[in-house]
């Protein structure tokens, strides 16, 4: 991976070239065509130049972007809901049993439009800007991600990059879609999007109505360390999606997540009371569930929360199932279903 110096420096030394490429018609070498729009067109309103302001500046997309490039995590799933493939994209690093860098969700998406997996990029330590740059995007959508400001001055040399509206990593999925369809001249699609999949999950929850206005405390407990008890904040799209869901949220969550736009808090295992009210605690965890479980049930301090004693305790592992935890809009047609049905085993 090139650095940022020396992209930057690519990127000068090859202006030229660049914008002589982009009025070709020509594929570049070793990158996708450009992104299919599965016959979907511009809603009214959609009119470009179009120009979305976010946390880190604002992108001015001059035109209907052909070529589209995604970070972070989900992005690419709203142009592909909306049946445009993009040329890149990031490569799923959770919930990947197989391997290939796609989630199964977007993998079957892939195979229904037809199109060719766009290029992955690797951006488990940072951004790839040479890989991104080598797709030729018209547009970047990274809204929700956690690039820094120093990253979007060097993507945004390579295309308008649509970033998150507030902070990193805490963009819901509504946020997302919304964003990411208006960059695309499709925000009409999107607000159906958002509408459609509502209705999936207000039907799966249908189906568990033991579960409504039932606290969930979204944790992921390690059983090397249970000095703590972490968990995320509404401000997370996970657990702001269960509030949205019609679950409820546990006192102290509701308190940190007041005090601040973090979107994970750490709380002492001395105070164990804090959590009193949570009636389902859902934790990240390894794929064997059995030590962590034994672990907290032997600890003289978790074993006092109410809802480890009576094991309402949910685990998700590191399969597909547990990366839908974290909502988007090819995960939730795929497993909402499954997902609900196994938050509903924490009440049994």
């Amino acid at each position: 991976m090139l650095s940022r110096r020396t992209f930057v420096a690519m990127l000068a030394a090859t202006a030229t070239v660049g914008i002589a490429a982009c009025s070709s018609n020509s594929t570049p070498q070793g990158t996708p065509p450009a992104s299919g729009n599965g016959g979907s067109s511009p809603a009214a309103g959609d009119a470009f130049p179009i120009t979305i302001k976010h946390a880190l500046g604002e992108a001015v997309i001059e035109k209907k972007p052909e070529r589209i490039a995604t970070l972070g995590w989900a992005n690419h799933e709203v142009p592909l809901a909306l049946g445009v493939v993009p040329v890149g994209m990031s490569k799923a690093n959770w919930g990947d049993e197989d391997g290939d860098g796609l989630l199964p969700w977007v993998k079957e998406k892939l195979d229904a439009l037809g199109g060719q997996t766009p290029v992955l990029f690797d951006d488990t330590d940072g951004v790839p800007f040479e890989a991104v740059s080598n797709t030729k995007p018209d547009v970047i959508l990274a809204s929700y991600s956690g690039i820094t400001a120093e990253d979007y001055a060097t993507l945004s040399q390579v295309a308008p990059v649509v970033a998150y509206p507030e902070a990193a990593w805490i963009t819901t999925m509504d946020q997302m879609i919304e964003l990411n369809s208006q960059a695309m001249g499709m925000a009409a699609q999107g607000k159906a999007l958002i509408a459609d999949l509502d209705k999936r999950v207000a039907a799966a929850m249908e189906q568990h109505a033991g579960l409504k206005g039932k606290k969930v405390l979204f944790s992921f407990l390690n059983a090397s360390d249970l000095s703590k008890v972490g968990f995320y904040t509404t401000h997370d799209p996970r657990a702001g999606f269960l509030v949205k869901a019609g679950l409820g949220t546990p006192e102290i969550v509701e308190k940190e997540s007041a005090a601040s736009k973090a979107f994970w808090k750490d709380m002492s295992s001395e105070k164990p009371e804090l959590f009193n009210d949570v009636d389902i605690l859902l934790t990240y965890g390894p794929a064997d569930p059995t030590p962590l479980k034994e672990a907290i049930k032997a600890d003289a301090l978790l074993s006092r929360i109410p809802a480890i004693a009576k094991d309402h305790v949910v685990f998700l592992g590191q399969d597909a199932l547990s990366a839908s935890a974290n909502p988007s809009p090819l995960s939730i047609p795929w497993g909402i279903e499954k997902y609900v049905a196994k938050l509903a085993e924490g009440l049994e």
